[in-house]
């Protein structure tokens, strides 16, 4: 099995809606730091796992300096925000993401 790991950070706004009504501050931005686990038990024709520019293409291309709220279908929690990346990126296994120092969700497939 190979592995190999990306770590990129992405700046972005969002706000949260939480069940009761209320919201977070409207467009409070984070420099999220996100870390993308893939696997496979071959190399593609390359010799890769993934290119490391297609992951950097999908997530930050879609992402960076944006209003998370106006991009993605859902609301933005760090938890979504990992389940989603990771669904981009069809050999991805797991992503972490950093909101902020000591803030921090993950998804594993």
């Amino acid at each position: 099995m190979y592995r190999v790991k990306k770590t990129m950070e992405v700046a972005a706004s969002h706000r949260i809606s939480f069940a009761g009504g209320t919201q977070t501050e409207p467009d409070h931005g984070h420099n999220w730091k996100i870390t993308v686990y893939c696997a496979a038990e071959e190399l593609d024709a390359d010799g890769m796992v993934v290119d490391f520019c297609e992951i950097e293409h999908r997530i930050c291309g879609a992402l960076d300096h944006r209003d998370l709220n106006e991009v993605l279908p859902f609301n933005p929690t760090t938890e979504n925000l990992a389940r989603w990346i990771c669904e981009q990126i069809p050999q991805c296994y797991k992503v972490e993401v950093e909101e902020s120092p000591g803030n921090e969700a993950s998804f594993e497939k």
